[in-house]
């Protein structure tokens, strides 16, 4: 793999972790507990140290809660008193453009300095979801996806956007009346494509490592090389996305991991997607070729082991693509008899790994 830039060079001692956190349901599992958990995990990060905590937008999926991210990060809020709150990301094609902003400009009125607004522009879902987000009428063009990342950084602002009209004259819009500060506007994506957009808005970039994996190395020269500085951010800024699991002992850590392997081969295969496994439910499982193959091609790309192994790692991987900062989506499953209200596996991987940081 090809090293980083030299302007880019990393310290390590500076390296800062963060949080993705797509608010897992695990079997038999509600809602509520779902949720309850992850805002415990946020309190957790937040006491730890970590920079961030987003939450993804996914609808219609058994095995994930965080469909409202604006609802979560304002329910964070109340619980943390220093980590960046925010989403990863906001699909914006589902969502009114202004809509978005005024929730974000309500936002960083709650938690002053403390907001991020990661956009995307993928649907989050399958195409009948996709169809039914959008059938209000209220939601944005794919195709306007690049404007509309401009008018909600307008928005936002304490000058707010102005609307011309071709008939001559003109109509201030501001997402909240009176704003003190703004939200940071992240650009995220898996693409050529949201690389090379970020780039030209001069926008902060993060690329869903966690996703794939594959092209980030294109991914990262493109944003870098075709940046374009802005007033706001006059250098390119850039973090990545991994799967991460830490545990006492290396086998613990691939127990916890396999859960969430196995969904990832739900997803890959076009199967039926139920609510996530157990650590005993997956072990137990049957298990055929092409779900192997699938588990052990992701499982190549993930974060597997003891804090000390993972940290290790993580330092190794930031060094590698230049990154100061790593945002960890922890995929750390539970055994049946633990608490349905608490993470107790992602909360020990975010623990495990900032003590061997």
């Amino acid at each position: 793999m090809p090293g980083p830039a030299s302007w880019f060079a990393l310290r390590m001692s500076e390296l800062a972790l963060s949080v993705l956190d797509l608010v897992p349901v695990r079997t038999g599992q509600t809602s509520a507990e779902a949720i309850a958990s992850s805002l415990s995990l946020a309190e957790t990060a937040d006491r730890l140290g970590y920079r961030r905590y987003w939450f993804a937008e996914h609808h219609n999926m058994p095995a994930v809660a965080s469909t409202t991210p604006p609802v979560l990060i304002a329910a964070a809020a109340t619980r943390t008193t220093r980590l960046r709150l925010g989403s990863g990301g906001v699909m914006l094609p589902n969502h009114a453009p202004l809509i978005v902003a005024e929730q974000f400009a309500a936002l960083e009125a709650i938690a002053p300095g403390r907001i991020d607004l990661g956009l995307g522009r993928a649907p989050g879902s399958d195409p009948v979801i996709t169809q039914l987000l959008r059938g209000s009428g209220t939601t944005s063009d794919v195709e306007q996806f690049p404007r509309h990342v401009q008018d909600i950084a307008a928005l936002v602002s304490g000058e707010g956007a102005t609307v011309r009209f071709t008939s001559g004259g003109e109509y201030t819009v501001r997402a909240t009346p009176a704003a003190t500060g703004a939200p940071e506007v992240w650009l995220l994506g898996s693409s050529d494509y949201s690389a090379q957009l970020a780039a030209s808005q001069g926008l902060p970039y993060v690329f869903a490592n966690h996703f794939s994996g594959q092209g980030l190395e294109r991914a990262l020269d493109l944003y870098r090389t075709g940046y374009q500085p802005s007033e706001e951010h006059p250098e390119p800024r850039t973090f990545l996305t991994v799967n991460v699991v830490a545990a006492p002992t290396a086998e613990e850590a691939e127990a916890r991991a396999l859960p969430q392997l196995r969904m990832m081969a739900r997803l890959r295969l076009n199967q039926p997607l139920v609510a996530l496994e157990t650590v005993e439910e997956a072990v137990a499982a049957e298990t055929d070729a092409a779900t192997d193959q699938v588990i052990q091609a992701a499982r190549s790309r993930w974060f597997v082991g003891t804090g000390a192994s993972v940290a290790a790692e993580l330092r190794a991987f930031a060094d590698t693509y230049g990154v100061d900062e790593v945002m960890l989506s922890p995929v750390a499953a539970s055994y049946e008899s633990e608490p349905k209200a608490t993470s107790p596996g992602r909360a020990q991987t975010l623990e495990l790994i900032a003590a061997a940081l």
